[in-house]
């Protein structure tokens, strides 16, 4: 069972960790979750304690692109498991969980034009703790399963789907997209994604719960 925990008290764990090697942590959830927004805040968190200690490291960078999801059909998924570029992504966590070379370059996925840009950040050797952050790093079926053996701290976030639906229906609204456009990307493809999430999401050593 997941022990329920702060971002407080997660930063504290984590910095308890050896400071000679590289340690990841894994925060998943359902898309509107929050992930981004704890990621970022526990990294600050992190670097206010120990300057340049500690970074994000987003999932999002590894969606396939448009010139393979439209003639796949799989556009109207965007975002489902099976449109990630899993065996990258895995490749990529080895290295940066390896930390041998002096710096990796790794995708950042720009959500305004919908392209993850190859490339676009380096994570140093030098950083630490890396924050790694996504819907499905927890996931309970292949090939996503192979990811667990990069992490060494994994956290879920808890939230309620009432809760999902409203913030997901507002990230939507900022993309100048109809009402109708808006309802079948939350209930068509958001939150059955977040419902698969949840259901298959392997057990985290950790759960953060939404509080009102």
């Amino acid at each position: 069972m997941s022990r329920e925990i702060s971002e407080e008290a997660l930063a504290d764990h984590l910095l308890g960790f050896d400071p000679a090697r590289r340690i990841i942590c894994a925060v998943a959830g359902a898309p509107g979750s929050g992930k981004s927004t704890l990621a970022e805040a526990l990294v600050a968190r992190l670097n206010a304690a120990e300057p340049g200690t500690a970074e994000v490291f987003p999932m999002d960078g590894f969606h396939y692109d448009d010139l393979y999801l439209v003639p796949a059909g799989l556009r109207p998924r965007k975002g489902a498991p099976d449109t990630f570029d899993v065996g990258g992504l895995a490749s990529t966590l080895a290295r940066l969980r390896a930390n041998e070379e002096d710096n990796v370059a790794v995708p950042v996925f720009d959500r305004e034009i919908e392209i993850a840009r190859a490339g676009a950040r380096l994570i140093d050797r030098s950083v630490r703790i890396l924050v790694a952050e996504g819907n499905y790093l927890l996931l309970d079926r292949p090939p996503w399963t192979a990811l667990r053996a990069f992490f060494d701290v994994t956290v879920t976030l808890d939230v309620p789907e009432e809760v999902l639906r409203d913030r997901l229906g507002a990230r939507w609204k900022g993309f100048q997209l109809s009402a109708a456009e808006i309802a079948d990307k939350v209930e068509e493809n958001d939150l059955p994604n977040g419902r698969l999430v949840r259901e298959h999401g392997a057990t985290a050593d950790f759960v953060i719960r939404y509080r009102d």
